[in-house]
């Protein structure tokens, strides 16, 4: 199951809350907190679009750049082991630590189909 709303290059997280019988988004990728909320999944996205577009008129009318920065550095927490493993074959390869995990990110993202095959299958 994907919990994941798009629109207009938005991503948003969407979870029911049992509670209170409701849908409720949390848009990813911005600097900036914007929530939504929705009692079907009709109103959950017709709320979604709607909070994106405002957010972007917002953004516009007051000269602010509406995504978020990524700045192309973040930690990665792995097992020591996987950390070692992936080290050798840096270096058998002639390959800094960095230029492998980020072809190996590279890759990734170029075989989505086969690697969201091979993670529904855990």
């Amino acid at each position: 199951m994907n919990d994941i709303l798009q629109y207009k290059d938005y991503l948003a997280s969407v979870h029911f809350s049992m509670e209170d019988e409701i849908f409720c988004g949390k848009v990813l990728g911005i600097d900036d907190l914007i929530n939504f909320e929705g009692s079907s999944v009709k109103e959950l996205k017709k709320a979604f679009h709607e909070a994106i577009d405002d957010y972007i008129s917002t953004c516009k009318s007051i000269g602010k750049e509406p995504n978020k920065t990524y700045k192309g550095t973040f930690n990665v927490r792995i097992p020591s082991e996987l950390h070692k493993e992936a080290a050798a074959f840096a270096a058998v390869n002639s390959l800094s630590l960095n230029e492998f995990i980020k072809s190996a990110i590279h890759f990734a993202l170029a075989n989505q189909e086969q690697l969201n095959k091979k993670l529904s299958l855990k």
